[in-house]
């Protein structure tokens, strides 16, 4: 169960996306265009979407979810996560892309881990079905 680590400072939800999709993050990326920024909730959505995989996407906000395989989740944007985060759901883990972030860590030394639980609230809810 190899983890995905994310090449670009915004490119967590390429990562996932990846993991998701039993792939690269060089050919995850691919399949997205070329930003800057982050990518939103709907532009992974549009991902699957495009690779014949139904999903769509939810404010979870303060609701109980029962996590299923293949979910992933935005963690809301925090003191330790200015732009938000990705992680994906696996087993009954999260892949983090970044697991040793910091703000003062430099994206050549990311490395990516599982966690037991979310560093954070989630707030979106990206649901693939497989």
């Amino acid at each position: 169960m190899e983890s995905i680590t994310q090449k670009d400072p915004l490119g967590c939800g390429v990562a996932c996306v990846a993991k998701v999709l039993s792939m690269s993050y060089a050919d995850a990326k691919k399949l997205f265009p070329n930003r800057t920024t982050g990518y939103l909730c709907k532009d992974l959505v549009r991902v699957f979407q495009k690779k014949g995989m139904p999903s769509s996407y939810n404010y979870i906000g303060n609701k109980q979810i029962q996590y299923e395989e293949n979910d992933i989740v935005f963690i809301k944007r925090s003191a330790r996560y200015p732009a938000g985060h990705y992680l994906a759901r696996v087993g009954n883990q999260w892949m983090d892309s970044w697991i040793n972030f910091s703000h003062s860590a430099n994206i050549k030394d990311a490395r990516s881990g599982y966690r037991k639980k979310l560093p954070g609230k989630a707030i979106y809810l990206i649901r693939v079905e497989k």
